[in-house]
């Protein structure tokens, strides 16, 4: 019944209509090569020449068709669409290297193969069916009914055998379809698809462009919600002295704007980033690091919070990398120290020290914290500093702290150097 049960499904139709299009392109091939075979009648060869010069007709076009690279991606096509087959890689594209190539023609002319003895059962299954189907309403005496055998039509319930005959011919013709069909379907992914090395390959690939990925949302998360913070401090401090303080007011807006300026400017470059943008002349800003410190201090500062900074050694000697992440480590602990402690921003002061010497980086933000604080470190900020010093194979602590005023809280990292620039 389980057999039986494949005509009820749709895949079993799919599956012949793509040996279907094998059959077509046998036709298509033996069109060819009989315009080829007149010429080579012509040259009257030796028998042995002549049937060598049959076999190359035979196979040349198909394995040169089947070397093409866009033949992997239009067979990839159908076997997905046909044969409800998925490939690992998605989609599957051109023949990139020989051994594609050659693994793609092989699966052609096993295409080509299957369809070519699939397409025969079909026109002999369907031109004898009709006829056969007819037969019992043709007049008595017809004897054309079953070529080679002469065979008469009597008219009456004997001839009954011949539509059922036609019948089971069909469903043995969709049935076996049905399982070439999924014998390809089975070997597919093995032929057509990557091979262990190119899944290696492939998955290296996948990899890569998530650690990317992530690390782009780590630096929209830093960049965007740093400006964020102080565009909310700074609006509800020149909120609250409109009135009474119009300069500070206006000194709070200049800077919501600054801030909200770079952070659209850092928005860009990631979103430019994770379009993959290779445009000529699209816009790629550069990343900052220590460098900018002081437009980072100076922009927190704006917001009415006190940023006291202590620097030991020559930041300017940090590697690229290293320089880059310890930016952002300190654009996300100003941040937290904004969100979390707690205390309006004439009532907040935050610790600063950047140390480089003979043993690392060290870096470390310090601020006092009251009671409505909820600064836990569980968020998105602390988890992202872990994941960038994790990289630098660096360590961080974070944690409230008591300070001579009262509790606080202090985020201390330290980072590994190689003090070859790069």
């Amino acid at each position: 019944m389980r057999v039986i049960g494949q005509l009820w499904r749709t895949s079993t139709y799919l599956r012949w209509v793509y040996l279907l299009l094998g059959a077509a392109l046998v036709l298509a091939f033996m069109l060819v090569d009989s315009a080829l075979g007149a010429v080579v009648s012509d040259l009257e060869l030796p028998n042995v020449a002549t049937g060598i010069l049959w076999v190359v007709l035979g196979l040349v076009p198909p394995v040169a068709l089947g070397l093409l690279p866009a033949v992997r991606e239009v067979q990839g096509i159908a076997v997905e669409s046909l044969l409800a087959v998925r490939f690992e890689e998605r989609p599957l594209g051109p023949s990139r290297t020989w051994a594609q190539r050659r693994r793609t023609t092989v699966w052609f002319c096993l295409h080509l193969l299957a369809g070519g003895v699939v397409g025969v059962l079909s026109t002999i299954v369907f031109g004898l069916g009709a006829i056969w189907l007819a037969a019992p309403f043709r007049s008595p005496g017809a004897r054309d009914v079953v070529p080679g055998w002469k065979y008469q039509v009597r008219g009456n319930w004997t001839d009954l055998w011949m539509p059922v005959a036609a019948i089971a011919g069909l469903a043995a013709l969709f049935l076996l379809s049905s399982a070439v069909g999924a014998l390809l379907a089975y070997l597919a992914p093995r032929v057509l698809g990557p091979t262990a090395a190119e899944r290696i390959e492939l998955l290296e690939k996948q990899t890569a462009t998530l650690a990317e990925r992530n690390r782009l949302a780590r630096e929209l998360h830093d960049s965007v919600g740093h400006a964020l913070s102080l565009v909310t401090i700074q609006a509800a401090a020149a909120r609250r002295v409109l009135a009474s303080d119009p300069e500070f007011a206006e000194t709070a807006l200049a800077a919501m704007e600054t801030s909200a300026r770079a952070a659209l400017a850092d928005l860009d470059h990631v979103l430019g980033l994770l379009r993959d943008d290779r445009r000529p002349g699209a816009r790629t800003a550069p990343q900052a690091t220590l460098g900018g410190l002081d437009r980072l201090v100076e922009a927190t500062r704006a917001g009415g919070i006190s940023v006291e900074v202590e620097r030991t050694g020559d930041l300017e000697q940090l590697p690229a990398a290293v320089s880059r992440e310890a930016y952002r480590i300190v654009q996300e602990g100003l941040t937290n120290a904004i969100r979390h402690a707690g205390r309006p921003p004439g009532e907040l002061a935050v610790q600063l020290s950047i140390c480089l010497d003979t043993s690392g980086l060290r870096l470390s933000v310090t601020n006092p914290v009251s009671g409505r604080s909820d600064h836990s470190g569980g968020g998105r900020g602390v988890a992202g500093i872990r994941e960038r010093v994790a990289v630098l194979e660096g360590s961080v602590d974070a944690g409230p702290i008591n300070l001579p005023d009262g509790p606080g809280w202090q985020l201390a990292v330290q980072l590994p150097v190689s003090m070859t620039r790069g």
